[in-house]
Formats: C-alpha cells, structure tokens, sequence
C-alpha cells in the first residue's frame, strides 16, 4: 500500500480532510504530525482524519490522534475533529478504551463523518466576496476588509489586514488567472460589535489554479516598509502572524492570520 499523507481543504465547508494511508512507522508520525499543525493554524472550522487506508495493527498512532483533537480543542473558536477507520480495527479498538469517544466522533463511514462534522461546524462571523481575475479585484478585497474591520471593532488590524488582502488577491489575479473567492473570518466565537477580546482575523483567498505557492525569500529588501505593496508574499509574511496554503478539491487556497495580541515567548512566526 502507498504511503501517503495528503490534506485537502473543502471550499463550501471550509473543513480540512486529511487522509493517512499507508504502513504506520516512524516516518509517517512526522509527516502526519507536520501535516496536522499546519492544517490547524488555517484554524477550519472542522478537521477530519481519514484514517481508513491507515495500516495499524498495533494501534501505535492513538495518542497522536488524542493529542490531535487536545490541540483542536485548545483554539478560540474550537476546531471539532472527527475520525473516520474501519470499526472493527485494532486502533478503533484502542481508542474506545482510551475514551476518545469523549473527545471526538468516530466513525466507520466517510460520507457519516462528513456529514456529521459539517453540522458540529462553530459558527464565526464571515463574509465572502467572489472576484473576478481584473486589477479592481484587490480594490474590492480592501474595501470589504475595511468594512468588516469597522463592524467588528478591530481597528488595529485594520491596514495590515487592507495590505494582506491586496497582495493575496494581486497574486492570484497574476498567478492563478481564475475566479477567485475571498473570504474575510473573524477567529473566535460568534459575536457583534466591539469586543474586549483579542481580534484575531482570518484571510483567505481561493483560486483554482492547484499550484501551491513558493515560500518567499526571508526578509525584505532594505528600506522596504509594510506600507509598501507589490512585494506579494514577503509581505504577507512580514505582516501576519501566521500563513500558508492548501489544496482544496476545486484548485487551492492562500490564506493569513492576523493578531493584535502579542505572541507567546520570543519564538519565531510559523510559515505554514
């Protein structure tokens, strides 16, 4: 059997499906491990483990997916996650007597945990604006941005989130030349008006083109200022707390967070 760990984001749901198959062993753990923290800093509103094809017989990969649905359930809003593997099998097994159950729902049948996950979605505020691949396009991304920003009370993310969105969609007005879809979410419970919580924000923009893309030089070229546009991904990098991209099954999205609250510690930011 191959061995493989692939992700896929669904474009109308918004839940990442992550499918793991293959012999489980050593390599495999780090390469699902990586493959989960970078689908959980897109923070979906849901994450399914398709274990099916997952080769265990010694259920060695349990506490990886406990620690898994701990993790998801640390994030504001929470991420619920489900399990999908063969009900007989020595991992569903395992899991039962750890008590995963409470933890996360298990299922025998993909199409039952896809449809289950979607209806334990968390609701967010959200706002999508579908573009087409013209130079007004990042105009009317800023404009939305600037919109929710003012609606939500949080101002201070405000121009990064304006230039974050500008060079997202610029680059796949250029790069992707499809129908794009831009999606505005704010990271926390659902809720109106000003907060005295940390703002947390969500940009993400979906193209069909699958070409994921490349992760850009480390810095910025000197003298250079996040006030600058046309640097494409350099300033995304530089101005949001975390981003990344991933396949979804109509092409790929290109998304970034943005905090106003400091990080934790002096670690470097994640590029995912």
């Amino acid at each position: 059997m191959q061995h493989s760990v692939t992700a896929v984001l669904d474009h109308q749901t918004a839940i990442v499906e992550i499918a793991v198959t293959g012999a489980w062993d050593p390599r495999m753990w780090l390469e699902a491990h990586r493959c989960i923290g970078k689908c959980l800093a897109e923070h979906p509103a849901g994450m399914l483990l398709d274990l099916t094809f997952l080769d265990d017989a010694t259920a060695g990969s349990a506490p990886l997916w406990v620690a898994t649905s701990a993790q998801a359930a640390r994030t504001q809003p929470p991420i619920p996650v489900a399990v999908c593997m063969p009900a007989q099998s020595p991992l569903a097994a395992r899991l039962a007597r750890l008590g995963a159950g409470r933890r996360f729902a298990m299922y025998a049948d993909l199409m039952q945990a896809r449809t289950g996950l979607a209806a334990a979605r968390p609701l967010t505020d959200q706002i999508l604006l579908r573009l087409h691949p013209e130079p007004m396009a990042a105009s009317a991304a800023r404009d939305v941005v600037t919109a929710v920003c003012q609606e939500w009370g949080m101002e201070p993310l405000l121009d990064r989130a304006r230039l974050v969105a500008s060079e997202l969609v610029n680059n796949a007005v250029e790069h992707a030349g499809t129908r794009i879809d831009f999606v505005v979410t704010r990271l926390g419970p659902l809720r109106r008006g000003i907060s005295r919580r940390p703002n947390r924000l969500r940009v993400a923009v979906y193209d069909l083109d699958p070409h994921l893309p490349a992760q850009p030089s480390p810095a910025m070229p000197p003298g250079i200022g996040l006030n600058q546009r046309g640097y494409g991904l350099r300033i995304v990098d530089a101005a949001a707390r975390v981003w990344g991209s991933l396949p979804t099954p109509a092409g790929k999205v290109v998304w970034a967070a943005l905090y106003d609250d400091p990080p934790i510690g002096s670690e470097p930011k994640p590029r995912r």
